[in-house]
């Protein structure tokens, strides 16, 4: 260890990072383990990386600390990386996914065959790697088009990462410019921001920095004010008031207000933004009572309310039903008789243009929608039923026995041919739309979706208006509802059946605000039980127990298929990942996985897609299992509803395990058993629409293990963040 006079002063060292132990994706800042020349052990890493791979050698500048509570730590100020030298360091390189083809285990063969040698091999006598076993002409192929590439974007590898880019964002930014990475960005570096998945306003803004640019020039004000602006939808606003905004903007860009003004009014020159005047009374006029959109938001809630409008004020394409005679003929063929609510549903949907039926677990959602599409079906109608999601759209179909499909499979939608094939231009043929789980659709998915509805069709909207909000900007099925402009039918009662279920009147005792009762683990066998832990570790040890044995045994369900862990947080013990890497260890444990961005990928595993991937058409809240997995290649399948997805190596952080998720991702699926850890440590995020989306995902059992007093925090606490639209008023001036 240096003494003190070695402390505080600028060194420079070199490395090979091992492994990461945390990375910040938006700021950048980054711990990891390295490797370095001359040193007994590897070091610990801080700064602002950019997520640097492993494999990868860094040459850094820096300080020397001390930490209290860490230790010793090499706080870096500068870095550049460096190809490797040593054996160990160019298996590690060409291990870690840079080169397509190559992954750890073809890796380590490579260089064991041809030791230091290895790069200037594949560098000038790459056929000589057909001499190894497992590497055909096909593969060597592969190899030399990736080294090429690795070759012609060295030039802009060196100069992202002198302005501190890491070799994987790099890669991304190649593919995106070309040629022109070097010019484009020179010019504007804030286009990464919104051009490259992974990098924010915030790291855009340190590229920009070492590039010269100025605080108050106007290329990083506008850069900042879309980051603002998508930062605020991604929590779930489709528009943001004028002066709220600018204070927002003012204290990530710390420049002067007129910079912040003067920006707003040229991305409302560009049509980047639109910003609308809500004065609707001269009476009531109040300066700058202003909202600012993105404009895509704009578009689609515009366009919500002009479609809903022309929809409500078409006729029919159906000829006109005698609505007594169509009750009488269904229940007879489901059955069944439709209590008052479910009938007066059914009235309104035989002679509405669109509707809505509202109500919560029990009450008799899925049965109207059964009676509809035997009535229509009787009469030759053309009818569609959706979802949101793929889960969802199985359900609905399983209900009905009547085909169903996700919305975007319905709009067909094409990465390749540019979005949704189903549009005005191309209308669906259909004469009665029923959409179930309706409260996720957000603002952009509703308009795409009611652009593409004849004039003459019938819409029904179902779902569960109490459940959390849509994961995208907006809270459409709660706004249509509120404009008062289209007929809602609110189910209250539970029915008979679903009284002796646990889960359904305890869900409806949350909605009400009333703290649930449970059955006792000790009791014959109950759908809802509630088991009291205070301390987050022996709440974990409890979840671990019931999952991986207790409720297996009891109630025969399998521990990866069967049973869910919903959580309110991913950070904490009990946060989604510990949780899954506890679980994942448990009901998976193997030494053969796929390191990547510091977790551990196994064959088998439950993951989750985390983010929208429209080429692959797979959708944030996707699950599937890992059903292949590639380690000499890097390379993953993940198979989803019976389709396998591939993934390269740089894609895997499009995926994360999901033997516990969060509440919000469980969103229009069901589980046939949750288990929900639920402690004083969650207080921030405990609502009662968030406790009332988790039970109500539980299909045959839901267990809650921690505090009472957590409990009743969460389901007394009925202020839901306001999400900033205009859609219910829109539709009420265009309408009443």
């Amino acid at each position: 260890m240096e003494d003190s006079t070695q402390r505080n002063t600028q060194v420079e060292i070199e490395g090979q990072v091992e492994r990461i132990t945390y990375t910040n994706e938006e700021t950048g800042y980054t711990v990891a383990r390295v490797r370095v020349q001359e040193q007994p052990d590897s070091v610990t890493v801080v700064g602002n990386l950019i997520a640097p791979a492993p494999g990868e050698i860094m040459r850094m500048k820096g300080e020397w600390h001390d930490h209290p509570r860490f230790g010793r730590q090499f706080k870096v100020s500068s870095h550049r990386i460096v190809l490797p030298a040593t054996v160990q360091g160019i298996q590690k390189y060409l291990g870690s996914g840079l080169v397509k083809g190559i992954g750890p285990v073809m890796a380590s063969r490579i260089v064991k065959k041809f030791r230091e040698k290895t790069l200037e091999v594949i560098e000038h006598r790459i056929d000589d790697l057909t001499r190894i076993e497992g590497i055909g002409q096909k593969r060597v192929d592969m190899i030399r088009k990736a080294w090429d590439e690795q070759k012609e974007i060295r030039d802009v590898m060196i100069f992202l990462q002198e302005h501190g880019v890491s070799t994987a964002f790099a890669v991304k930014i190649f593919k995106k410019y070309g040629w022109d990475s070097i010019s484009l960005l020179k010019e504007n570096p804030y286009r990464l921001a919104t051009d490259i998945h992974g990098i924010g306003f915030l790291k855009a803004d340190l590229i920009a920095d070492k590039l010269g640019f100025e605080k108050s020039a106007p290329v990083r004000a506008e850069a900042g004010i879309l980051y603002v602006l998508q930062r605020l939808a991604d929590e779930g606003h489709v528009l943001y008031p004028y002066e709220a905004l600018i204070t927002k903007c003012l204290e990530i860009l710390e420049v002067d207000r007129e910079v912040v003004l003067r920006a707003i009014g040229a991305l409302g020159l560009e049509g980047k933004i639109v910003i609308e005047d809500l004065n609707s009374d001269l009476a009531e006029f109040e300066a700058n009572r202003k909202a600012v959109y993105l404009s895509r938001f704009h578009t689609s809630e515009r366009g919500i309310e002009e479609h809903l409008k022309h929809l409500i004020q078409s006729p029919r394409g159906l000829r006109p039903i005698q609505v007594d005679k169509a009750l009488m003929w269904v229940q007879e063929r489901i059955r069944l008789d439709l209590a008052a609510k479910q009938v007066a549903a059914v009235k309104r949907a035989l002679t509405e243009k669109v509707m809505v039926i509202t109500g919560g677990p029990g009450t008799g959602k899925t049965t109207i929608i059964h009676a509809l599409i035997q009535i229509y079906r009787g009469m030759r109608a053309r009818v569609l039923q959706a979802a949101p999601t793929g889960r969802a759209s199985k359900r609905m179909e399983e209900a009905t026995g009547y085909p169903a499909r996700t919305i975007h499979r319905m709009l067909e939608y094409s990465f390749r041919k540019g979005g949704f094939q189903r549009n005005q231009d191309n209308l669906l043929a259909v004469d009665v739309l029923i959409v179930d789980e309706s409260s996720m659709i957000d603002t952009i998915l509703m308009y795409h979706l009611l652009k593409a509805v004849p004039s003459g069709a019938l819409v029904v909207l179902v779902g569960d208006v109490n459940q959390l909000p849509s994961v995208g900007a907006g809270s459409v099925l709660k706004d249509i509802i509120r404009s008062g402009a289209v007929p809602v039918v609110e189910l209250t009662d539970i029915f008979r059946q679903a009284e002796k279920s646990l889960i359904v009147v305890n869900a409806h005792k949350i909605n009400q605000g009333v703290v649930p009762g449970a059955g006792s683990p000790k009791d014959m066998l109950e759908d809802f039980y509630f088991i009291e832990q205070e301390d987050p570790d022996s709440a974990l040890k409890v979840i671990m127990e019931l999952v991986c044995d207790r409720v297996p045994k009891r109630f025969h369900l399998d521990s990866v298929e069967d049973i869910q862990v919903l959580t309110p947080m991913h950070k904490g013990v009990v946060g989604t990942e510990n949780l899954n890497q506890q679980l994942q260890g448990a009901l998976n444990p193997s030494k053969d996985e796929l390191a990547r961005g510091g977790k551990g990928l196994r064959l088998h595993d439950k993951v989750m897609q985390v983010r929208n991937n429209y080429e692959k058409e797979v959708f944030n809240g996707d699950m599937g299992r890992i059903t292949a997995i590639d380690t000499e290649r890097g390379e993953v399948t993940v198979t989803y509803e019976g389709r396998p997805v591939p993934y390269d190596y740089p894609e895997l952080d499009e995926i994360a395990l999901a033997y516990a998720i969060t509440v919000h991702k469980s969103q229009g699926s069901e589980y046939p058993a949750v288990i929900m850890p639920i402690l004083t440590q969650h207080y921030i995020l405990l609502q009662r629409n968030l406790i009332y989306t988790a039970v109500t995902r539980g299909k045959r059992l839901v267990i809650m293990v921690g505090s009472k007093k957590a409990l009743k925090m969460g389901v007394n606490n009925n202020k839901v963040m306001r999400r900033f639209t205009n859609l219910a008023e829109m539709i009420r001036e265009g309408l009443l």
